[in-house]
């Protein structure tokens, strides 16, 4: 029997949610200091990227590059960070951030660097509604 998906509760308590892709479910990182989204393949009990069968990695390397793609034609960064950790949280989920060398943490992980600086509600409408728009989600 197949568990349904279900989204890990730290990731959506830090996140907007954008939309879903073929596989994965797009959020926006409630922290307006970096354009950072995240992609949650929605299947449920997956820990790492060999969890997924080969065909799904495939979908989800598209996807990874699509919102890369996006993020670099939106905001020009220096440098795009992709990572799938899970130190914090155990679900699988790629994180892919737009830098710029003038930005809060660099040339360092964003992870652990000052205070979260959470959207406000007009900024986060605007950028999930043009971030849902280009990726058609």
């Amino acid at each position: 029997m197949n568990e349904p998906f279900e989204l890990d509760a730290r990731l959506a308590g830090d996140t907007h949610f954008i939309g879903d892709l073929a596989l994965s479910r797009v959020l926006l990182m409630d922290d307006a200091r970096w354009p950072w989204l995240i992609l949650v393949p929605r299947r449920a009990g997956l820990r790492e990227l060999v969890d997924l069968e080969v065909d799904a990695q495939y979908v989800l390397l598209d996807e990874i590059n699509r919102t890369a793609r996006l993020l670099q034609h939106l905001h020009a960064p220096d440098k795009l960070n992709i990572a799938a950790l899970g130190n914090v949280v155990a679900q699988l989920h790629v994180h892919v951030i737009a830098r710029h060398h003038q930005d809060a943490a660099w040339p360092s992980p964003v992870w652990g660097r000052g205070e979260r600086v959470a959207y406000a509600p007009n900024a986060a409408r605007r950028a999930i509604g043009a971030l849902a728009a280009h990726l058609g989600c």
